[in-house]
Parts: structure tokens; sequence; C-alpha cells
């Protein structure tokens, strides 16, 4: 694996980055996101999301919003272990199993 210089992230990390900017701007309020495989409207596997503001209050988003952000995240971390749900904390660009860590 190569070095990193000192003070820059990694391509990976700035992705991540990037990727929870994009939510924020997309989803005005959301602290974090919940991303599962459960959609509480359907009966198979099916990408969802939903949004949490600071203090733990739910935002309403639509079902398309819902299920473009949680395709961008499964996309984006592939290697994370979907059949259970996470949470992506929209501040630090951090992702961890639902209930866990914040």
């Amino acid at each position: 694996m190569p070095a990193t210089p000192s003070g820059t992230a990694r391509p990976d990390q700035e992705r991540h980055r990037r990727l929870a900017s994009q939510l924020n701007d997309m989803i005005p309020g959301a602290d974090t996101l919940r991303i599962s495989l459960t959609d509480p409207n359907h009966r198979w596997p099916h990408p969802h999301a939903s949004a949490v503001d600071m203090a733990g209050h739910p935002i309403p988003i639509t079902r398309v919003t819902a299920k473009v952000a949680s395709r961008w995240v499964l996309r984006t971390w592939p290697d994370a272990d979907w059949s259970l749900p996470h949470t992506l904390d929209l501040g630090t660009a951090e992702l961890a199993l639902a209930g866990r860590g914040r």
C-alpha cells in the first residue's frame, strides 16, 4: 500500500467526505442517515434510507430521495455487511452499524 503524505486523506476517505457533503445538500438539516435493505413498504430486500436531525428527530424525505441516498451509500461502501442496517454520520462521513457508536 503506498504511503500517504502527512495531512492528506486517502482517496476513499475523500470519496466518503464528498458523499456526505452531497447528502447534506440533498437532505438539509440531516445529521445522520440510517441505511438498510429493509424498506418498510417492501417484502424483499430493497435499499432504504431515513434521515435524522441533530436532536434525533426524523426528517421527512421522499421515496426517491431515500432510494437515491441509500444506493449512493451502498455503492460507496460495497464491503459493508448490508444484511444489517448502518448509520452514516454526515458530519464525519463515518459509517457504523446502526445502534453503535454515535
